[in-house]
């Protein structure tokens, strides 16, 4: 999946829906989502989150806003 529609100055806006089946991303309604399968428990979904983008598109990624939130705005870098 492409990115770069997506980003803004290095930031990336997307929902979090945890407790998923499994981990990944879609795009539904012109906006991200990223199904993750970890519960949103001590930082469990934030942590898989992460790994998520570092594995799969080999980026770095911060969470910028929204750490308690399903809206989250990630920074890259």
């Amino acid at each position: 999946m492409n990115l770069e529609p997506y980003l803004q100055n290095s930031l990336l806006r997307i929902k979090v829906i945890p407790n998923s089946k499994k981990t990944e991303l879609k795009e539904e309604n012109n906006q991200l989502k990223v199904y993750l399968h970890a519960v949103p428990d001590k930082n469990k979904a934030n942590l898989e989150l992460i790994k998520f983008f570092k594995k799969e598109f080999g980026l770095r990624v911060q969470i910028h806003s929204g750490m308690k939130s399903r809206e989250k705005v990630l920074k890259i870098s």
